[in-house]
């Protein structure tokens, strides 16, 4: 697959994302419905209201609720000339316009870029990242993720990011209404069973398609990132920094880790092979199975 495939795919991939998260909440509003024992049907549409009401916010504003979550400051040029040099050169080799670029005060190294297209997207990085990397390092950093701006990642994985949320916390509304003894008489024993394996697994399932999908667009951002600047150990170098830091990003939180380029959790050895089960949940692919990629270029 090219990267022009791979961006098309990324694409179809939002729209399909939207409809199903729209046609699954629906779905889950009906069984909880059920399971209270009444208005099934109101359950199934206000659900459907608000899934739609998710989709839009989610497309239009998930950059913005996710630089909010991580407090991330926008910067000017004359705050940070170097780190802004280096952005804007990269867009000139890329043909990208200049997204809009936040600084996170935080010690430990990293970053990540968000939005819905190139015309409205944004770059984040810690202090740590300006504090520890060099320039070539760095400029590979930034390249990475302008790929994930080029190939429309930024929107398939802020989009999922939204709705694993939202799925999670009505889920945790229905829990929360069976324990205080929200359901009524009529309430049907295997609707209340199904809502309740709905609750405990759907969270799981969406969070486990989100990590796959995050994984997969790593290995693609960097070699586009290697082709950008035409050398890989850059970005292989930069990784060898960002993984070995013990430090975790303190506002990163598990809707929002999968966005950065690396595990911002720093809670497993990401050099390291795990077991089969255990590596569904990494947030990223190993860093030294990206490093070794890289370095074989």
């Amino acid at each position: 697959m090219n990267i022009y495939s791979a961006i098309s795919l990324n694409k179809k991939k939002t729209w399909l994302i939207m409809s199903l998260f729209v046609i699954f909440v629906a779905t889950t509003g009906l069984v909880y419905g059920k399971a209270q024992g009444e208005y099934a049907l109101l359950y199934a549409g206000v659900a459907l209201v608000l899934a739609g009401f998710t989709s839009v916010i989610s497309y239009y504003n998930s950059d913005k609720i996710i630089l909010s979550l991580s407090s991330a400051k926008q910067i000017a040029k004359q705050d940070q000339p170097e780190f802004y040099r280096i952005v804007e050169n990269l867009c000139i080799g890329s043909g990208l316009p200049l997204p809009k670029i936040f600084v996170i005060q935080d010690s430990s190294p990293n970053a990540f870029a968000t939005g819905r297209d190139p015309k409205h997207s944004s770059i984040c990085v810690t202090t740590g990242l300006l504090q520890q990397l060099n320039k070539i390092e760095l400029e590979g950093v930034i390249a990475h993720e302008l790929s994930h701006i080029t190939n429309f990642d930024i929107r398939l994985m802020t989009i999922t990011a939204i709705f694993v949320g939202f799925i999670a916390i009505i889920g945790d509304v229905f829990l929360r209404s069976l324990r205080y003894g929200g359901r009524s008489k009529k309430a049907a024993g295997i609707f209340i069973l199904i809502g309740i394996i709905f609750a405990i697994l759907s969270p799981i399932a969406a969070s486990l398609i989100q990590l796959a999908i995050s994984r997969k667009r790593e290995f693609l951002a960097d070699a586009s990132g290697a082709l950008l600047t035409r050398y890989p150990e850059g970005l292989a170098s930069a990784l060898e920094k960002i993984s070995a830091s013990p430090l975790p990003v303190q506002n990163a939180t598990n809707a929002t880790a999968h966005l950065f380029i690396d595990n911002p959790f720093k809670n497993k050895q990401s050099g390291q092979s795990a077991h089969w089960f255990a590596s569904l949940f990494n947030t990223h692919p190993p860093a030294a199975e990206r490093i070794r990629i890289l370095r074989s270029m």
